[in-house]
């Protein structure tokens, strides 16, 4: 038996675009997602006519900010803010190599999904490209607690998350979603879950100068009743712990490969996501690098030697 595709980096085949608003800025942006050469990640070009173009690698050691969102680069001067669900896109997807150019700093809320980032790169095509892919492989258990939180990520023959949230609201109350993660389980039961808030939260935002682009067309919205307020309501049963889900995949392709285990957390956000990555990547006994043997089953895999520059370096 051969080895899988999987087990090779892959790009896209060629451009695609998107135009949507900032949910936090509600300023109008375009985004283009271009081919890149393998080894090279994912990366984001920022152009402002102003300024040089400004690049950000995809990575936790760029994250500069996670109250609102997870945000690449300074919060006070140049940054790509709410990166986590055309990174979850990245990751459910497969794509390893990317070129994504901005001409603003907050990748578009589109309709609070990643399911138009998915159709973007289902347009452009994905390519499979002739070098190994590589992969974290989690060794032992590594977890984080902060307040009634935790996160932690467990040895696992594949990529699976269990995520579990708790909210006092009768209308989200504690559910969870639990999956192996493969590109057909992203696109049917994760890519179309929303963003989601309270109504009271979104005035008090608004108020504050955030959230400027939030709208019942980007985000479920819980009103003062205990209701979500949208028309159609819910696209899952769970979609509130399964948008959870996928803001997790998001924030931990800032790995820069993908983890071979499972990622578990209750009641996470970006910050808990952020620091329980940074905590993984801390400990050299927790992980190894590996990738697909030359010869042998598909899916067997062998340690390799990781390069000093190597992208999961924080």
């Amino acid at each position: 038996m051969g080895i899988s595709l999987q087990d090779y980096q892959t790009t896209l085949k060629s451009r695609a675009t998107l135009t949507g608003i900032g949910v936090h800025s509600g300023n109008t942006v375009t985004i283009h997602f271009l081919p890149a050469d393998a080894d090279a990640g994912i990366v984001f070009h920022l152009i402002d006519d102003d300024q040089p173009v400004r690049e950000f690698r995809a990575l936790v050691s760029e994250v500069g900010a996670t109250d609102l969102c997870t945000m690449l680069g300074d919060p006070a001067g140049q940054h790509i803010a709410t990166v986590e669900h055309l990174m979850a896109a990245v990751l459910g997807l497969g794509i390893d190599n990317m070129v994504v150019e901005i001409d603003g700093r907050e990748v578009p809320i589109l309709d609070g999904s990643s399911i138009e980032f998915v159709e973007a790169i289902d347009q452009a095509g994905i390519e499979v490209l002739p070098v190994k892919r590589r992969f974290i492989r989690i060794l032992k258990p590594v977890r984080i607690e902060s307040g009634a939180s935790w996160a932690e990520f467990r040895p696992y023959s594949g990529t699976r998350f269990e995520i579990e949230i708790d909210f006092e609201s009768p209308a989200i109350g504690r559910q969870g979603f639990a999956t192996d993660l493969t590109a057909d389980v992203f696109r049917s039961e994760i890519a179309r879950a929303r963003t989601f808030g309270f109504m009271k939260d979104v005035e008090r935002l608004w108020a504050a100068g955030y959230a400027l682009g939030s709208s019942l067309d980007n985000s479920l919205v819980i009103g003062d009743d205990h209701r979500v307020i949208n028309v159609g309501g819910l696209r899952y049963p769970n979609e509130f712990a399964r948008h959870k889900t996928l803001d997790a995949m998001g924030d931990l392709a800032l790995a820069g490969v993908r983890f071979i285990g499972c990622f578990r957390s209750y009641r996470g956000g970006h910050r808990l996501n952020a620091t329980a990555l940074r905590r993984l990547l801390s400990d050299r006994a927790a992980f190894e690098v590996v990738e697909a043997t030359r010869r042998g089953r598909a899916g067997e895999m062998s340690a390799i030697s990781a390069p000093v520059y190597a992208p999961w370096t924080i």
